[in-house]
């Protein structure tokens, strides 16, 4: 008999079909056995009467046996409906079970009113705990996020690229950096597939990639990681930064449509609400925002170099109140205080064209508009340090005629915890890397950031 996968079975009422999947909840009662059983595609009760040949079979499964089974769908009474649940109008009567692979006794409660770990036990068992449902709905959650980037950029004609995660050289500066012995040689973890969208960028005028990146930052808090995804695009032809905050602003708009349309039930088990996005996003300077902060609570951050995460989470609850946007635009940042590559305002050379997007106070995205003159681009190169023999494939590309030009990226563990309203960035990662961890503890008496 062919397979069908649970979230079709009310199409087969009265019919007899095969489904795989996990016990999922068993319940005695009587001489009767319930099953929850699980597939990819959901969950549906199943009972086992006392007179059915599976009844041997049922008395030895437990949680986590992989099985086949063969049962009748049958549509509940009336009375029993449940139309909060999946599956809740119809049930499984079943009549055979084969057993595909037993499983071990667990080693705590994984049912959806018992699971209640700790980050740390989250993480260590995390090959078990993913199949719990709410981390499943986090991570189709996470998965849409990704593929609603990628449909968006396709439909504005951005190509999409690969970018190396070895380098020579560090696209953003500083030494936050995985250095690595290569064949001999000294060579890093990419931080950023900066440079290379920008190389690519020259050839084709619009491209994305969806990249993992590095950063050795010592830090062991809720919203740092060392290894993260990036949704990264880049474009030619632009007029100036507010392109790339349009840009920006519609990527982030198509995304949580998509949600909306496509994770309305993952929302509701997460009890998950998608942040408010108005027509025209907020947008301020960064002496703006120190201003607004000083006027709400006298918080004194003018001059600043840059906001910090208090200020950030500050700014948003100011412009939540203001205008009801959960997003703020950031921009004009100290030229010495960003990358080589961003570009200066040509009014006031001391700021530049950077704009970051803050949601829920929390920086979701950094971009702008990045130097298109090779001239003005070598003279930062040498302002800031750079050994250009390191970056030549990038200064090349800049010697041939570059339009104008800037892009922006996203953190897709930071988009995933803010849309969420999760504690901890780890919980939006499927195997967290850390100060503390790689998969395992690395010190078994420190701490795993909580």
């Amino acid at each position: 008999m062919e397979r069908i996968l649970i979230k079709n079975l009310p199409e087969h009422i009265e019919r007899e079909v095969s489904i795989q999947g996990w016990v999922d909840v068993r319940r005695d009662q009587g001489k009767m056995i319930f099953f929850d059983f699980r597939d990819r595609s959901g969950k549906v009760q199943g009972v086992v009467l006392p007179a059915s040949s599976a009844l041997e079979t049922a008395k030895t499964l437990r949680h986590e046996y992989v099985v086949e089974v063969n049962a009748k769908v049958n549509a509940r009474p009336p009375k029993n409906v449940n139309e909060k649940v999946q599956n809740g109008s119809i049930e499984l009567e079943v009549l055979e079970i084969k057993v595909l692979a037993e499983a071990e006794a667990l080693p705590f409660d994984m049912s959806e009113s018992g699971y209640n770990l700790d980050l740390t036990t989250e993480l260590d068992h995390r090959a078990l705990t993913l199949r719990h449902s709410r981390n499943q709905a986090i991570f189709k959650i996470q998965a849409v996020i990704i593929d609603s980037f990628r449909e968006y950029m396709k439909s504005q004609d951005f190509l999409e690229f690969q970018a190396p995660s070895i380098t020579p050289a560090t696209a953003e500066g500083g030494a936050e950096v995985f250095e690595v012995q290569y064949f001999g040689k000294k060579a890093y973890l990419s931080q950023s597939p900066q440079l290379y969208k920008q190389i690519v960028m020259t050839a084709f005028e619009r491209v994305f990639s969806v990249n993992k990146i590095f950063r050795a930052e010592p830090s062991a808090t809720t919203r740092h990681l060392t290894e993260v995804v990036s949704l990264d695009a880049e474009w030619a032809f632009i007029k100036s930064w507010e392109d790339i905050r349009d840009m920006s602003e519609n990527t982030v708009r198509y995304i949580l449509k998509q949600l909306e349309e496509r994770c309305a039930a993952e929302l509701l088990h997460l009890k998950a609400e998608l942040p408010v996005l108005i027509e025209h996003t907020p947008t301020v300077t960064l002496t703006e925002a120190q201003d607004k902060i000083f006027a709400f609570n006298g918080r004194d951050v003018r001059g600043d170099k840059d906001l910090n995460a208090e200020d950030e989470r500050i700014l948003c609850e100011i412009v939540k109140g203001e205008t009801g946007s959960d997003f703020v635009y950031v921009y004009g940042y100290p030229t010495k205080q960003k990358p080589f590559y961003v570009y200066p305002n040509p009014e006031n050379p001391e700021f530049n064209e950077g704009v970051d997007l803050l949601c829920r106070g929390r920086e979701w995205l950094s971009g702008g508009r990045r130097i298109n003159d090779y001239a003005q681009l070598m003279k930062h190169v040498k302002e800031w340090g750079m050994d250009p023999e390191k970056i030549s494939m990038f200064l090349e590309a800049f010697r041939y005629g570059v339009p104008p030009e800037g892009g922006f990226a996203f953190g897709v563990e930071r988009m995933t915890m803010q849309i969420l309203g999760l504690e901890n960035i780890r919980e939006a990662t499927m195997f967290p890397r850390d100060m503390h961890r790689i998969d395992s503890s690395l010190n078994q008496t420190g701490p795993t950031a909580n």
